[in-house]
């Protein structure tokens, strides 16, 4: 992942993020059960944390960190599953959907690992 790419997907993932924590607040809290208000709400707010970690991707890419980049994979795909999962299931009341969302945090987990090795390498 380039550092345009990610700094590029770091905001467009974070102002998405604004945008759902917004839509949920206003739009769905009238809607929706309070069990799948909160689903949603993790959703965004997963999505917010990992838009602002690939901002760090895209800083430590710039500083040819390396696994930065991988990093940066790790956290979208991760985005995309836990944050996504959990969206659709809200959304379709597909609740096997839910069986996708550790997949995601385990991405997450990468990410984190392979950004704390980039970060380790840059220092020394």
């Amino acid at each position: 992942m380039t550092a345009r790419l990610a700094a590029t997907l770091g905001a467009l993932l974070s102002g998405l993020a604004v945008a759902a924590g917004a839509f949920g607040a206003h739009a769905l809290r009238a809607r929706l059960e309070p069990r799948d208000l909160e689903i949603f709400e993790t959703a965004a707010r997963y999505q917010m944390y990992h838009g602002l970690a690939l901002l760090a991707v895209a800083w430590l890419v710039t500083l040819r960190a390396t696994p930065a980049a991988q990093a940066g994979w790790a956290f979208l795909a991760g985005t995309l599953l836990f944050s996504g999962s959990l969206y659709l299931m809200v959304f379709t009341g597909q609740r096997w959907l839910g069986a996708v969302t550790p997949l995601g945090g385990v991405a997450f987990l990468v990410g984190w690992a392979l950004l704390a090795v980039a970060a380790r390498r840059l220092v020394s």
